[in-house]
């Protein structure tokens, strides 16, 4: 059997930051996920999905993330229930993060509206230039290529490619 989530999206407020009473961290955020349609107004629809994240993820998240931020999530679903004050069964599902990717610098969140469209996986910055890496034993890829420099753009002169060069 398989549970596995992925999605990305943006946060809808700050994370909320709580610790048990064994002084385990967890926190909780909404993500924004836009949908791949449009209505029939032409708008485009989003669903607002609850996440979960514990230890020491979840004081990262807290620390770098905030309202509007995008992020990446990975992780499975999870209902559980529990009885209301006013003696009602309810049942939560929300996704229980078991990696939660920072896609953005944090600076990047505060002006998304008018960057949206040149915006790539690290807004045009290095990895490194992250306050805190959610990959940290992965490599640094130190022959980092700007979003916005192509290297194959064509800068005037004809582009000379022969038959052997093309996969197909």
């Amino acid at each position: 059997m398989m549970n596995r989530v992925v999605l990305v999206g943006r946060l809808t407020r700050d994370p909320e930051l709580r610790y048990t009473p064994n002084g385990v961290a967890v926190a909780t955020f909404t993500l924004a996920v836009n949908r791949n349609y449009t209505n029939q107004q032409g708008e485009r629809e989003a669903d607002f999905i609850n996440c979960v994240v514990w230890r020491r993820p979840a004081e990262n998240v807290a620390n770098y993330l905030k309202k509007g931020s995008l992020a990446g999530v990975d992780g499975r679903l999870q209902t559980r229930n529990y009885e209301a004050q006013d003696g009602r069964r309810v049942y939560v599902t929300e996704v229980l993060a078991e990696s939660v990717q920072f896609l953005e610098p944090r600076s990047a969140s505060s002006n998304t509206a008018d960057r949206s469209g040149e915006l790539g996986v690290y807004g045009g910055q290095k990895p490194q230039d992250f306050p805190f890496s959610p990959n940290q034993n992965q490599r640094r890829n130190d022959d980092y290529t700007r979003v916005d420099e192509d290297p194959f753009a064509n800068d005037g002169q004809q582009i000379d490619i022969s038959d052997d060069d093309l996969p197909f």
